[in-house]
């Protein structure tokens, strides 16, 4: 990776070149071809792609392809509870429900709490189990219908991805996990097999409706380096390679880096208060002139702007008055200020918003969700047996 910046499923740092990044990872950038043949297809077009920002794909023109010709495919994408969830963590679940909603189709969504509790040293089941439950009601706020969602629990459904994974597992060595994930010797072998219990939901599908016959993943670019491992063995075990539509990151508060849980300056968490987000939004860097009077004068930046990007990753759905914000940032017709002020007020109103829905979540109604509550295990166990 370049030196700039790093970017593996773990950890995001620097200031990410996207386009370089789709040459490093070799995936295909979405061409405005295939976003024309998008919008001919559903007669609508998600602001998640007339924008680019989700920008890369791998096989996304066969999954155009599939739904043209009447296939069915399904849903797959994950959430790894190492935390609270801010609003960057909550992007690519907005425009996966949109997703759904178009395609009108199964979704599955990992909880990758096995991972977290593997990757961090410092923090416990205990704690993992209370994120994990957290998130889950934060992905549920977003309005995904019981029946059609499925959520598995890494830690407690691993019995309906194990055999999956051990199938996946059997046809990756370690020099090939070693040099797509950088595994070193001092790696706990727990996250060198964690791998093909992320793969294993790519293929779950296949095995409660046989009816599929494609998966699309819509995921960070972050994670790619597992759905690359995934592909390679989708032929090996004589199914469909899955198909993944790459977002970009939510650029963070300050400068060059995205949103990190790590680093809480730089994220809007979806329980910051108010006056939380008013400090934070009024401290980011902007790609404003350092006076009023310069800003009139020559304008702003808003392609460095992270006020900007925010208003067009989540905060403004009309595409025309995102170009009037940005002809209106670059002629000095708006100020920075004025721009931050409507930001918070609109993330303020979110997030209240979305902890009224929140609040009415309870652990009963989680486990609507649940695949140990959807799917019989024996008849999904005898399925995988009859298709392998």
């Amino acid at each position: 990776m370049s030196e700039e910046y790093k970017v593996t499923p773990w950890e995001v740092t620097g200031e990410v070149d996207y386009e370089k990044l789709i040459r490093e990872f070799g995936v295909s950038p979405l061409t405005d071809d295939l976003v024309s043949r998008f919008r001919k297809i559903f007669r609508e077009l998600p602001s998640e792609i007339s924008r680019k920002l989700f920008y890369a794909h791998r096989d996304f023109d066969v999954i155009l392809d599939k739904v043209e010709s009447g296939k069915k495919i399904y849903l797959y994408t994950g959430r790894g509870p190492s935390g609270p969830m801010h609003i960057g963590h909550l992007f690519p679940f907005v425009f996966t429900k949109k997703l759904q909603t178009m395609l009108n189709t199964e979704l599955f969504i990992q909880i990758t709490s096995d991972e977290k509790f593997l990757y961090h040293r410092n923090i416990g089941r205990e704690e993992i189990f209370e994120y994990t439950i957290d998130n889950i009601k934060d992905i549920l706020a977003l309005g995904f219908d019981y029946k059609n969602t499925y959520i598995i629990d890494d830690l407690r459904a691993i019995q309906y991805l194990y055999q999956i994974a051990v199938s996946v597992a059997k046809r990756v060595t370690f020099s090939t996990a070693k040099a797509v994930f950088g595994f070193t010797h001092d790696t706990n072998i727990g996250m060198i097999f964690f791998m093909s219990i992320q793969a294993a939901p790519s293929f779950i599908g296949y095995f409660i409706n046989d009816k599929y016959e494609g998966c699309l993943i819509p995921a960070a670019i972050d994670q790619d380096p597992y759905w690359r491992v995934t592909r390679d063995i989708a032929t090996k075990i004589k199914l469909p390679k899955p198909a993944q539509i790459h977002g970009k990151l939510l650029p963070g508060l300050k400068k060059g880096i995205k949103m990190s849980a790590s680093i809480p300056e730089t994220s809007i968490y979806l329980s910051d208060s108010p006056e939380a987000v008013k400090k934070k939004i009024w401290e980011a860097y902007t790609g404003g002139q350092p006076t009023i009077e310069l800003q009139r004068k020559y304008g702003g930046d808003p392609d460095k702007c992270v006020v900007f990007s925010y208003f067009k990753f989540l905060f403004e759905d009309s595409d025309d008055k995102l170009r009037e914000r940005y002809e209106a940032c670059k002629s000095g017709e708006l100020t920075c200020g004025e721009c931050k002020r409507e930001l918070i007020d609109r993330i303020n109103k979110f997030l209240e918003e979305h902890r009224r829905r929140k609040e009415k979540i309870t652990d009963e109604y989680i486990e609507k969700y649940l695949i140990n509550n959807k799917v019989d295990l024996e008849n999904h166990i005898r399925q995988y047996k009859l298709l392998r």
